[in-house]
């Protein structure tokens, strides 16, 4: 059975040339701008501030770099230099097939753009990206690994494609109990899930900007529900936006493991904290996965469904005794 992940391919990949980007912080307020660059095989995705002092801004995009906050995902180094909002950009690498590039920005915050990974996506079709000579890996998940927290949990299975499950449950109406399921292959992302934009709910504004959250939040960049409302005057861009961004954003705290995963990852009522204690237990439990070159993992398994496929016409035979009749 021939294995496709959302990075199509046995060699790494990165940038054809670099690519900018102008925006203005989510949570932050503040301006920024970024530049992703073409970077070397085997170093993956790096976030350098430019405003560190000298030696100091490298921000390695690995889950071991995560720290607690709130409503998104943010790295920190050893030096204290932080980088917010990263998860919208790593999916958008992720899902476009790039292993290498260092991004380079003059703040703390990766730029919202208009809420989804679309503006990532477009910019990188457009640019292209090249081989690499190097093999690309995959952690192959080869047994299930959960974390929980109440009632919400999230989880990593066996599978033979890359898979993100979402289910959420919001009492706003206009949001309500929403599933769904995505085989990351061929178009899907770009197709299916780039496009979803983050959400917010007009009754927590206030109090979330008192906290110091959202301040660069607008409807130009986010979709915003009171009760059964939809503010935006555009409306959705898909009926079930919602879960699509939850598995958007799962897709960019799961690209901090590394490499691509190849497994299928389902969540309950997810958030960034969770789906970096997923990761944290996936590592913790050596047992769990391979890590192994996309061609050796494709030549394992065509040897096995081989090796299956010999089987079952051995047993055929035995069981038909008319099988070798003339």
């Amino acid at each position: 059975m021939p294995v496709t992940t959302t990075q199509n391919g046995i060699w790494q990949r990165t940038l054809r040339q670099p690519i900018s980007y102008v925006g203005i912080g989510l949570h932050s307020g503040r301006h920024c701008s970024l530049v992703v660059q073409p970077a070397p095989p085997n170093t993956g995705i790096t976030f350098l501030r430019k405003d560190a002092p000298p030696g100091e801004g490298l921000v390695p995009a690995r889950w071991y770099h995560a720290v607690d906050s709130e409503l998104c995902t943010t790295l920190r180094n050893a030096h204290g230099v932080e980088v917010a909002t990263v998860e919208h950009l790593l999916a958008a690498l992720a899902g476009c097939g790039v292993d290498n590039a260092l991004i380079e920005l003059d703040g703390p915050e990766v730029p919202i753009m208009d809420g989804s990974a679309d503006p990532f996506v477009a910019t990188i079709e457009h640019i292209g990206t090249v081989n690499q000579p190097a093999h690309r890996y995959v952690l192959w998940v080869r047994r299930p690994v959960e974390v929980s927290e109440g009632d919400r949990f999230a989880a990593l299975m066996p599978s033979l494609t890359p898979r993100i499950t979402v289910s959420i449950d919001f009492s706003a109406p206009a949001v309500g109990r929403q599933t769904y399921s995505v085989e990351l292959v061929n178009e899907a992302f770009r197709r299916d899930v780039a496009r979803a934009r983050t959400f917010g709910f007009l009754a927590q504004i206030d109090e979330l900007r008192r906290r110091g959250l959202v301040q660069g939040g607008s409807l130009r960049n986010a979709v915003l529900v009171d009760g059964e409302r939809i503010v935006n005057e555009e409306g959705l861009r898909f009926h079930d936006e919602f879960v699509r961004h939850k598995v958007l954003d799962t897709l960019g705290d799961l690209t901090l493991a590394g490499v691509p995963i190849l497994g299928h990852a389902f969540t309950y009522k997810p958030g960034h904290q969770l789906n970096v204690a997923l990761l944290r237990a996936l590592f913790a439990d050596p047992g769990a996965w391979s890590y192994i070159a996309m061609d050796e993992l494709r030549g394992l398994l065509q040897r096995g469904a081989k090796a299956e496929a010999e089987a079952d016409e051995e047993a055929t035979g035995e069981l038909n005794p008319l099988s070798d009749a003339g």
